[in-house]
């Protein structure tokens, strides 16, 4: 960032919905310590009040426990704020599929519940987590922002009406929105327990306690793993980019590289070896493929190089090192 962009964010306010969650609370971390005033809604239903220690006790640190579902509550917090940094949702394929109506709810209700509380607070601009799964059933690699299929779950239905509700209210209302479509994000904090954990930290926490993780399929199914790090720095160019073109777009948040799951354990087991050698023998095993996964997914990051001037800094290799090590540290 420029020294114009870091001043900006430095005298700001700043509203994370879903703050104590995973891509949240680094987010939260990261704008405090760049000198923002914080501000954290969140209603602790897949966040963690641990991943908000560091910054609880901060001056410019406010938490508001609260439901995006409930308009007044998203009114009050959007009160005095000149950012919104939208990551509240209800993640996962699966947790749709089972439970479609909750993640119809909070996914695009409470979606419309911020715009129209970030709209009567005259924000600055709306900045909010999409998804790569609005790909859907496009079979196009890379996937590139203006060509996307048909959706292969609820939970991608919501994320693509997310963009098309941000669309309307920039047309109707002028609120300035930028959506960044997250490709299977990784890092620090990743919640490696529950029902719907993500495949990394999920398949670290089996390695780390000697057991055998299990592949949906054959293990050729392939993702852009982007590292925290990168997200983090997507959201903060998304924040305080000057460039006019850029504002009131998507953007794919990624690496532009694919690994697949075959070659994800591989990579686990070499970093997670150097702390206990027996997790080098420890066999992976495969299952059904999951309803409702696409086999491939690779994102073109050449629009937010363009208009974000977004370099990622971690490709999977130095993401996953760092991850394993943060996992070692913390959760063993």
């Amino acid at each position: 960032m420029t020294e114009s962009q870091k001043q900006e964010v430095s005298s700001s306010n700043v509203l994370v919905t879903g703050g104590a969650g995973f891509i949240g609370s680094n987010l939260c971390e990261t704008l405090i310590a760049l000198g923002a005033k914080v501000t954290c809604l969140d209603n602790f239903s897949t966040g963690h009040r641990k991943n908000l220690e560091a910054i609880e006790h901060n001056s410019n640190f406010k938490l508001i426990e609260g439901d995006i579902r409930d308009p007044e509550t998203c009114k009050h917090a959007c009160e005095n704020v000149d950012y919104v940094f939208h990551e509240a949702a209800l993640g996962s394929v699966p947790r749709s599929l089972k439970d479609p109506v909750t993640s119809n709810e909070v996914n695009i209700s409470g979606f419309l519940n911020m715009l129209v509380a970030a709209r009567d607070a005259e924000v600055k601009r709306f900045i909010y987590a999409a998804s790569s799964s609005t790909y859907g059933d496009s079979e196009k690699l890379p996937k590139v922002e203006a060509e996307i299929g048909k959706p292969l779950s609820p939970y991608a239905i919501t994320k693509y009406v997310n963009e098309l509700y941000a669309d309307i209210f920039q047309k109707a209302y002028s609120l300035d929105t930028i959506g960044l479509r997250y490709f299977n994000v990784f890092g620090r904090k990743q919640d490696p327990n529950g029902a719907y954990a993500a495949v990394i930290p999920k398949f670290v926490m089996q390695f780390m306690n000697h057991e055998s993780p299990v592949i949906n399929g054959d293990g050729t199914y392939s993702r852009d793993f982007t590292y925290i790090d990168n997200v983090i720095q997507m959201n903060l160019l998304a924040m305080t980019t000057e460039n006019p073109e850029a504002i009131n777009e998507v953007y794919n948040t990624a690496v532009g590289d694919r690994t697949n799951l075959v070659e994800l354990t591989q990579i686990l087991k070499k970093y997670l070896s150097e702390f206990d050698s027996e997790i080098a023998n420890i066999e992976v095993k495969h299952g059904p493929n999951r309803p409702g996964d696409i086999p491939h997914s690779l994102a073109s990051i050449e629009k937010a190089k363009k208009l974000l001037d977004y370099n990622p800094t971690h490709k999977i290799d130095k993401g996953l090192q760092e991850a394993v090590s943060w996992y070692w540290d913390n959760l063993k």
